[in-house]
């Protein structure tokens, strides 16, 4: 299993965690907020539409939901959201790449700081780790579906590829691909678990079983934050590494 695919699953794990105590609320919000600045209409936001289905498998109040949208496109009270991508070097020298919107960009440098500091690693300038990382479509299926019939979809669909994980199937797609693919999953009613765009590293950087915990640990605090979003590596984890933590 290839080490961006560790982190795979234990973000998998972690996130059925957050949404057990709503911890996942306040990140698919805020994604619902900004998504809703390109038009509140889902229908004709596929960013929105997908914000939307995560705070519904999030079983989130449709009050909360259309204030969310409100607030994006609006419609409603303002406080603007901005994105903001944060990176920089992890113990041993890995690049990691933090995704976060925030309402106080002075808060979110300071805790993103604070986070990479804390555990020896550093803040870079922009541009200092960016160019390593790749964008891509990623959807996780369910292990119901049969091999074959994954396979068929995926040639059928033009998504780029599959893989089996510990909890699920990935699949990847071409960005621009994407939503075409996930609405093609949809139509064949393909359940699916997670879907969204996001970052990859294109090459990786292997490293030993000690310094994976240590890499896991500022990787861990960071997608904690209440800022971020996403945090994306290029650290390689070892296939038979298993977090102290889990």
């Amino acid at each position: 299993m290839a080490g961006h695919s560790k982190w795979a699953n234990i973000k998998h794990r972690k996130a059925r965690q957050d949404a057990s105590r709503g911890k996942v609320w306040t990140k698919v919000i805020r994604e619902i907020t900004v998504a809703a600045k390109d038009g509140p209409d889902p229908n004709d936001n596929p960013r929105l539409r997908l914000a939307l289905e995560k705070a519904n498998s999030a079983n989130m109040p449709k009050d909360t939901i259309k204030r969310a949208i409100e607030k994006g496109s609006g419609t409603g009270d303002t406080g603007a959201l901005e994105e903001i991508i944060f990176e920089g070097y992890g113990p041993g020298g890995v690049a990691i790449l933090v995704e976060t919107m925030t309402d106080n960009r002075n808060r979110t440098v300071s805790d993103v700081r604070h986070a990479f500091s804390k555990f020896g690693g550093n803040l870079g300038t922009d541009g200092s780790v960016a160019y390593l990382f790749k964008k891509l479509g990623l959807i996780h299926l369910s292990k119901d579906i049969s091999d074959e019939k994954l396979m068929d979809l995926v040639i059928e669909s033009g998504a780029n590829d599959y893989t089996e994980e510990e909890d699920f199937f990935e699949v990847t797609t071409e960005p621009n691909d994407f939503n075409n693919i996930l609405e093609e999953f949809k139509k064949d009613e393909i359940k699916y678990i997670d879907a969204q765009l996001t970052l990859r590293a294109e090459t990786s950087v292997n490293i030993d079983h000690e310094m994976s915990e240590k890499v896991l640990n500022i990787m861990e605090f960071m997608d904690d934050l209440d800022d971020v979003q996403e945090v994306h590596t290029n650290a390689e984890f070892p296939d038979d590494f298993e977090a102290k933590s889990q």
